[in-house]
């Protein structure tokens, strides 16, 4: 069986002649269904860049993207995206924010009811459902967030850098909300972080991105037990990738 995303032989480049500059490639990776790949690299790597060539955002220079069998040549509308800023709008409360998500794809958020409030719950924010913006702390937007992300239920999640902004113990409560997520569903999941341990408890493999043109350098498969909790993350198997990946990172001069 073929895998779900394919990202063939991927250059992005900016500019021409003299001021041409190599954003990122050329990369190849195979992403299987139900994976949860981070995508883990220093600043201005291109890790970015990839995630909107994924989503049909931004177009390749060079090589391409299978995504379940077809090549990406316009906007992904089926998958679910999320970015370092969220998306909520500010006159709309949590619950109609979520509902925007649907009507905008076109589906009745009356058929979702059910689901949008499961959803709200799992995240610890159904008692916050009439709430607007602005009454949430930045958590709990980024929780709103997800929810949006994920109401349609997409088979394949892009979410970059949406934990970037918050504060560590807040990161660490959603980072836990985001696992329970993908393990009740399992879609398949690309995450962009700048954290090395938030990528070792996230995810079922590492792709480790070099600096500037970025280009994967090693693919470390992750094989510890989901959840991933303080147990786990204490252990020394949990320990030892995150050495592993330091000092590769340290090979490159950015630690």
């Amino acid at each position: 069986m073929p895998p779900l995303i394919s990202i063939e032989n991927v250059r992005k480049t900016f500019g021409s002649g003299a001021s041409l500059v190599d954003a990122f490639g050329p990369v190849s990776l195979d992403i299987e269904e139900g994976q949860f790949v981070s995508l883990l690299g220093p600043s201005g790597c291109g890790k970015s860049t990839l995630m909107l060539m994924l989503a049909g955002l931004l177009d390749v220079t060079s090589g391409q993207i299978i995504v379940d069998g077809k090549a990406v040549k316009a906007p992904q509308t089926d998958v679910g995206i999320m970015f370092q800023d969220n998306t909520l709008v500010p006159w709309r409360t949590v619950r109609g924010n979520v509902d925007l998500q649907l009507e905008m794809r076109g589906l009745d958020p009356r058929r979702y009811k059910d689901r949008v409030l499961d959803l709200l719950g799992q995240v610890k924010l159904l008692d916050f459902a009439d709430r607007f913006p602005h009454e949430l702390s930045g958590g709990m937007q980024q929780r709103a967030a997800f929810c949006q992300a994920m109401v349609h239920d997409p088979h394949i999640m892009l979410l970059d850098e949406p934990l970037g902004k918050l504060d560590a113990m807040t990161r660490e409560s959603i980072r836990t909300d985001l696992q329970s997520l993908w393990m009740t569903r399992r879609p398949t999941v690309i995450f962009v972080t700048h954290s090395i341990e938030e990528a070792v408890q996230l995810s079922s493999q590492v792709a480790v991105i070099t600096p500037r043109p970025g280009r994967i350098d090693r693919l470390i498969d992750i094989n510890l037990p989901f959840p991933r909790d303080l147990g786990v993350k204490n252990s020394p198997e949990f320990i030892s990738h995150v050495r592993e990946i330091q000092e590769i990172f340290r090979g490159y001069g950015v630690i």
